[in-house]
């Protein structure tokens, strides 16, 4: 009949061996070229990039116009303005459609849209200049001037 557990004497387990100190080295030094190499990629990707948003537009018109918006203003639906979520307010924004090549500058006077998938809802007026009136939705670049 055994009556001590089979690892007796005092002999704890390792749970973990540490590789010996030329490994660890080789393991560093993997490690800081792979992070070099995945900076690079990230920083050129970022450069791919235009300066701007790609998005997708709508626009609101007759159902807002003389309404309050967020900055405080009246809506009027032939300015040159439009609602975006997170912008700040008083930015002016180049907005292109993609489509057709038409751009207009349009300042953010109220938050919105409020529907899935739309990044910037601009002014009737501004929709008719990018010849979106027609569709109602197009893809656009958005990008902040000042």
């Amino acid at each position: 009949m055994q009556t001590e557990p089979s690892r007796a004497g005092g002999a704890i387990p390792r749970l973990f061996v540490y590789p010996p100190r030329r490994n660890r080295l080789v393991s560093a030094g993997l490690l800081i070229a792979i992070l070099l190499v995945g900076a690079t990629a990230l920083s050129a990707e970022q450069e791919a990039q235009p300066a701007g948003r790609i998005g997708r537009a709508s626009w609101y018109g007759a159902a807002f116009h003389r309404r309050p918006t967020a900055s405080g203003e009246r809506f009027d639906l032939h300015r040159m303005t439009c609602a975006h979520r997170t912008l700040p307010l008083g930015t002016t924004v180049r907005v292109t459609n993609l489509v057709n090549g038409r751009s207009v500058l349009v300042t953010i006077t109220d938050r919105g849209p409020f529907r899935r998938h739309r990044d910037i809802d601009v002014s009737y007026g501004a929709a008719r200049v990018l010849g979106m009136v027609q569709r109602g939705v197009a893809r656009v670049l958005i990008e902040p001037v000042s």
